[in-house]
C-alpha cells in the first residue's frame, strides 16, 4: 500500500462530475489497483475514489490543470489519472508532498464472519434449492486474488454464480462482490459468472447499487434454513 499526504486538487468525471479544490490530503493506493482521497474527518468513507479494476497513470501537469492550480496559489508536480472499464476517471493534481511511503501488509486473512453469518454460509451450501430449482454447488471459499467468495454455485442453466452472504446486506458487501466478479469474469474457465447478495436484511441503498452492478439480492430466512420456522405449522 501506498501512502501519499499532500496538495492536491481532485477531478472525477464519470456519470457525476465532482471537484475537490486544493488541500491536503491523504491519497491511498492500494495492492489491487484501487485509489482513494481521504481528509481528515468522516472516519473511514474517502472523499472520492476509484474501485478496482482500474489503472493508473502518472504525468507532467497539463497546462489547463496547471491554470486552476495557479489560480488557487498552488504549483503543481505532477498530475495521477485513474481510469475503470466504464471509462470514468479520476485526475488528482499532486502539489506539495509532505509524506510518501509504501508498506507491505502481506495476505489479508479476511474478515471473521460472526456466528450467525459463518452458519448461513454453511446453511446455503448444504441447500442450493434456496435460491432456485435445478442449483449446484460447486464449492465453499472459492479463491481469488482478493480473497475468497462465500459461495460458487451452478444454477440450472450450469451457468457459474458467485454468492456473498451477509447477515446485514450493505453498500460495502456488494462493493466486495464487485470486485470478485471482476476477477471471476476475468478467467475464461469460469466467464461468464453473475453474482448473488444474499443477506438476511439488506438495506435499499445495498439493493439499489446491486442493481446498477446487475446482481441480484436474496433475502435468506435464517429460521427456515434452519428448520425452526415450518410452514405446515403456520396458520396462515
Amino acid at each position: 500500500m501506498r501512502l501519499l499526504i499532500a496538495r492536491c486538487q481532485v477531478d472525477y468525471a464519470g456519470r457525476l462530475s465532482a471537484h475537490l479544490p486544493m488541500a491536503t490530503r491523504l491519497i491511498m493506493v492500494k495492492a489491487d489497483g484501487s485509489v482513494s482521497v481521504h481528509a481528515d474527518d468522516r472516519a473511514y468513507k474517502p472523499l472520492n475514489w476509484m474501485s478496482a479494476p482500474c489503472t493508473l497513470t502518472v504525468g507532467p501537469p497539463p497546462d489547463d490543470v496547471e491554470a486552476v492550480a495557479a489560480a488557487e496559489e498552488a504549483s503543481l508536480t505532477e498530475v495521477w489519472e485513474v481510469r475503470n472499464g466504464d471509462g470514468d476517471t479520476l485526475q488528482i493534481a499532486i502539489g506539495e508532498v509532505l509524506h510518501d511511503s509504501n508498506h507491505d501488509l502481506g495476505v489479508d486473512p479476511g474478515l471473521q464472519k460472526d456466528g450467525v453469518e459463518a452458519h448461513l454460509q454453511v446453511l446455503l451450501a448444504e441447500n442450493p434449492s434456496a435460491f432456485g430449482d435445478g442449483w449446484t454447488l460447486v464449492r465453499r471459499e472459492h479463491p481469488t486474488p482478493i480473497g475468497p467468495v462465500d459461495l460458487l454455485f451452478r444454477d440450472h442453466t450450469g451457468s457459474y454464480v458467485a454468492v456473498e452472504v451477509k447477515r446485514r446486506g450493505e453498500i460495502d458487501g456488494v462493493e466486495q462482490l464487485t470486485r470478485y466478479l471482476a476477477l471471476m469474469n476475468a478467467d475464461p474457465l469460469l466467464a461468464p459468472v453473475r453474482g448473488v447478495f444474499a443477506a438476511q436484511l439488506i438495506k435499499p441503498q445495498a439493493r439499489t447499487l446491486a442493481g446498477t452492478r446487475g446482481i441480484d439480492c436474496v433475502l435468506v430466512d435464517y429460521d427456515a434454513l434452519r428448520g425452526l420456522d415450518n410452514a405446515e405449522d403456520r396458520l396462515f
